[in-house]
């Protein structure tokens, strides 16, 4: 039997050993990490993330062939395992050399130290984390220190996952790539991490590459996801001074077969933990290469994502007579997409923060993820009022923002809503989700993103 450790039970590592040990029943396969409430979650019916269809898989493989376990058993963990997936947190640096742009790579060192310190017996590690461009060099000099002989293959297997739909990436991948040194030992640790996903994954859909291009492709692809999501962000910009529609403009676009549909939809937005802490990578890794011009067109796509919350709040400051102060603001949704708890970068929290700078009210409705915006909001989260029941959260309100595209928010009685309203009242439509005609004969003064507003009264809009 094939003994498997997952270094960090996070986003990333949880669910994709949850679907490894679905898959591979003649797999032993263990999760540890540091943090002992996560791992006392994952071991409950209450897990500590939100993903459509996580619970199912989790039902099947724990405990048959599927195990949290705390770091306080990580030594035993590390000498036990055959194949150990490194899937710690690699935040961006927020101090020293390259501070606010590259990764930080402290917990990831930190772990190859204790593989290192742990191990007698040969090993095939696979970097899980995002890392930048030849970090696996890094992780190889440190084990390979050893002075017992003990073989280390570094891998690099990048998650490709979206949130929401995490399960189904995993179980229906487009790709898996795994990258790694042209060298006998190195195609033979391939050929075992291949021979791993083709339990349930086409062999048609692996592909092996060498260990650099495998980890500049993660940061690469979603570096043009974000860019695309900008780019159509930009254009709503264009449309809203121009009268055109930007979902007319991304479906004319998108039908070209070299453009193509996806990542087409404008929105307040993007965030999560991937797109600007990698994008910030690659800008601190080109400018480390000696490339100024290809950093500054990487760094436009943040900016521009930038622009385009803070473009949101002062329509919504220009549109509500030029004052938000003391007026009572429901924010429909926290974390920064639909089907997932998370909360981290979400443009949501931005826009809540800019609305606490202009001494709004705000009130804060999600169904999944108000603790964890309560978290990631800190001190500021005194100053807002967290409401799971959307009904509740608009009663009184002035103004109505949705910030996420949880189809739960499109199907609400808005007739009921705008009715317990103060008037006029306004809904701004952050993620395009809604039925702005029918909204606007209900009443209210409707503000999409990259459309005409539609509205009741002119207030010399321009």
């Amino acid at each position: 039997m094939r003994k498997i450790l997952c270094i960090g039970a996070g986003y990333v590592g949880g669910p994709t050993m949850a679907v490894i040990a679905k898959h591979c029943p003649q797999y032993e396969v263990r999760v540890v990490d540091m943090n002992a409430d996560r791992i006392a979650a994952w071991n409950s019916d209450q897990l500590p993330i939100y993903e459509p269809g996580l619970k199912d898989v989790i039902d099947i493989a724990r405990g048959r062939n599927l195990f949290f376990l705390t770091d306080e058993t990580i030594a035993e963990q590390i000498d036990w395992a055959d194949i150990i997936f490194v899937s710690v947190n690699t935040p961006t640096k927020a101090f020293g050399l390259g501070a606010g742009r590259a990764a930080d790579l402290q917990f990831w060192e930190k772990t190859a130290r204790q593989i290192l310190q742990h191990a007698t017996s040969p090993k095939i590690i696979i970097e899980k984390s995002t890392l930048p461009v030849r970090t696996a060099e890094a992780m190889s000099h440190i084990l390979n220190t050893n002075s017992i002989g003990v073989q280390f293959d570094v891998l690099s297997n990048p998650e490709f996952l979206a949130e929401g739909s995490a399960i189904r990436d995993l179980e229906e991948p487009d790709r898996v790539l795994i990258g790694g040194h042209n060298t006998p030992s190195g195609q033979r640790a391939i050929e075992t991490i291949v021979e791993l996903y083709a339990n349930w994954v086409p062999r048609e859909k692996i592909i092996t590459t060498n260990l650099w291009s495998s980890e500049l492709s993660k940061l690469v692809a979603n570096a043009f996801l974000a860019q695309r999501i900008s780019s159509i962000n930009a254009i709503s910009a264009l449309c809203e001074k121009t009268e055109a529609d930007v979902e007319e403009v991304a479906f004319a676009i998108g039908t070209d077969k070299r453009i193509g549909p996806h990542f087409l939809r404008a929105s307040v937005g993007f965030g999560g933990s991937c797109f600007k802490k990698d994008i910030l990578n690659l800008v601190y890794i080109c400018e480390q290469q000696g490339l100024p011009e290809v950093a500054e067109y990487w760094q436009q796509v943040l900016k521009m994502n930038e622009y385009q919350g803070a473009r949101f709040v002062a329509n919504m400051v220009h549109s509500m007579f030029n004052s938000l102060s003391g007026k009572r603001i429901a924010l429909f949704g926290a974390a920064f997409k639909a089907n997932t708890s998370d909360t981290r970068e979400s443009p949501a929290l931005v826009v809540c923060r800019e609305l606490l700078e202009e001494r709004a009210d705000v009130i804060l409705c999600d169904p999944h993820a108000l603790e964890n915006a309560r978290q990631d909001l800190d001190e500021q989260a005194e100053k807002v009022n967290f409401v799971a029941d959307p009904y509740q959260a608009a009663k009184g309100a002035h103004a109505i923002a949705i910030l996420t595209e949880w189809a739960y928010f499109a199907n609400l009685d808005y007739h009921q809503i705008y009715n317990s309203m103060a008037h006029p009242a306004f809904i701004f439509d952050g993620r395009n989700i809604l039925d702005h005609q029918a909204l606007f004969k209900l009443g209210f003064n409707v503000y999409p993103i990259g459309k005409a507003p539609l509205q009741h009264f002119n207030h010399g809009r321009t």
